[in-house]
């Protein structure tokens, strides 16, 4: 699926970046031109690059082609860019002046864009780009208990624990025991969350020009954490019971991967959940190709009235499997408690923590002992928090189906987004008009580069409800601004 990708000249990259900008008072076509100004000034579109074409452009932001010429007319005039014909429009040489050039550029990918929306202010946007909760209510007193019983004593160590406190590995243990594993503290790693588990898997595994196996969809940050390390992305899609087994084996026989990477438990972005008999085909194929499976279970939020769920695929695996096992407690609990772990083999282990203390010498001691003290009621806790996220599902369902007949989905059996399609319509461009209406989503081709998605939303439900309503009466003007009357019409210069 993707490798590094040349994204320049590429309209649609260059939408994803700018999109958030646009709205706001004024011209349009100024707006728009102060957008790409400033991804210029960040470096991001560095001296030389190539712009969009104006006609791609204009379709990726659907906006009229005028627009984007009176754009490209005031960066020229402005010594930002410059044109020639049978080349088209570059940044210019003047634009790069006064720069230091020793900060190194951010690299440019398909989750990329996703993550540098994160840390941009989103203003009156509703920003629809991540589908997390809030904490829970229960974390305010455990602070303040941890604070009181159990901080002098941690303080009077170094503070410096690469595999984990000893306390969290044991709590970890038992609850993969409790979820029908058994487990060891000595097969533990504890991470700052499932992300930078993702990310030491893929330092110990992945070398350039390796394939990786994954499902189609899939998380937005792995094209760039696979990509970033030189792999090869292979995609398989799904059925309603997980990985398709038949094509699964072909490209394992084919492209001889690394990795396999899987989301057995309602996997993001689809919310589906990997049945039994299905992961233990899973383990079996690996098993039989000699392929290192990851599976990320970090999604644990469940609809109590669905199917019970299966024990980690490592339960399915042969002797002969090597199989990892990622969870968290920041999709459980809360975003901002960034603590996760791996579950390997003992020596993998022992590898896995070599370069964990490379990357940070521990994940904070104080979060993984407020993390110990919740890990025994997890199943309690996430139990409470399955029933308002299945309220908040059915809710968002119906507000679509009010407001959005035309869209089409699967309630899913976990996870907290719905993944909608949407009748004969590119959801980037879609996306784009949502802006100017004051919502931000994610466009399928975010989870799918290959575009067999480009048609798709995702559209979490992790929010009030009088949020969601607001956001699905955006959505709605949003599609019936593109239905009626297609790209916005030029905006007059002033």
């Amino acid at each position: 699926m993707r490798g590094e990708v040349d994204r320049s000249g590429d309209a649609a990259a260059l939408g994803e970046l700018i999109g958030r900008q646009l709205p706001g008072p004024g011209g349009l076509y100024r707006r728009l031109a102060d957008a790409i100004a400033a991804v210029i000034g960040s470096d991001e579109l560095p001296v030389g690059a190539r712009l969009p074409a104006e006609r791609p452009l204009a379709e990726a932001l659907a906006i009229s082609r005028s627009t984007v010429v009176a754009a490209y007319d005031e960066l020229r005039s402005r010594g930002l860019v410059e044109s020639r014909r049978g080349s088209g429009t570059t940044v210019a040489a003047s634009a790069g002046r006064g720069r230091s050039g020793a900060d190194k550029r951010m690299p440019t990918g398909y989750g990329e864009s996703l993550f540098r929306r994160i840390t941009i202010d989103p203003g009156e946007v509703i920003a629809m780009t991540y589908a997390v909760d809030p904490g829970m209510p229960e974390l305010a007193g455990e602070v303040e208990d941890l604070a009181r019983t159990d901080l002098p004593l941690l303080l009077q160590g170094v503070g410096y624990h690469p595999r984990g406190l000893q306390v969290l590995r044991e709590r970890i243990a038992d609850h993969f025991a409790e979820s029908g594993l058994p487990t060891t503290a000595d097969e533990i790693v504890v991470t700052s969350g499932a992300h930078q588990a993702i990310a030491l898997t893929t330092q110990m595994y992945l070398r350039t020009g390796a394939a990786v196996v994954i499902e189609q969809p899939s998380w937005p940050g792995c094209f760039d954490l696979f990509g970033a390390a030189g792999g090869r992305v292979v995609g398989v899609p799904l059925d309603d019971a997980g990985i398709r087994p038949d094509l699964l084996a072909k490209a394992l026989a084919e492209h001889q991967p690394a990795m396999l990477f899987v989301m057995p438990t309602f996997q993001n972005p689809t919310g589906r959940l990997m049945t039994a008999s299905r992961r233990r085909q899973v383990a079996e194929l690996a098993a039989k190709y000699g392929v290192v499976v990851v599976e990320d279970n970090a999604y644990s939020a469940w609809d109590p009235t669905g199917p019970d769920i299966p024990p980690p695929l490592a339960a399915f695996a042969p002797k002969n499997a090597e199989v990892l096992t990622i969870g968290s407690v920041s999709k459980a609990v809360w975003g901002g408690l960034r603590i996760g772990w791996i579950r390997a083999p003992r020596p993998l282990a022992e590898r896995l923590a070599r370069h964990k203390a490379l990357a940070d010498l521990g994940s904070p001691v104080i979060d993984q002992a407020l993390t110990a003290r919740l890990l025994p009621r997890l199943t309690e806790l996430t139990a409470a928090r399955a029933i308002s996220a299945t309220e908040r599902k059915h809710l968002m369902g119906q507000l679509l189906t009010e407001r959005l007949p035309e869209w089409r989905w699967e309630s899913p059996e976990g996870g907290s987004a719905l993944w909608v399609q949407l009748p004969d319509t590119d959801a980037r461009m879609f996306a784009q008009v949502a802006l100017r209406h004051g919502v931000e989503v994610v466009a399928g081709r975010a989870m799918d580069p290959t575009g067999a998605h480009d048609d798709h939303l995702r559209v979490p439900f992790s929010y009030p409800a009088e949020v969601m309503s607001e956001a699905v009466d955006r959505l709605a003007g949003a599609w019936r601004e593109l239905r009626r009357h297609g790209p916005a019409p030029a905006v007059p210069m002033i």
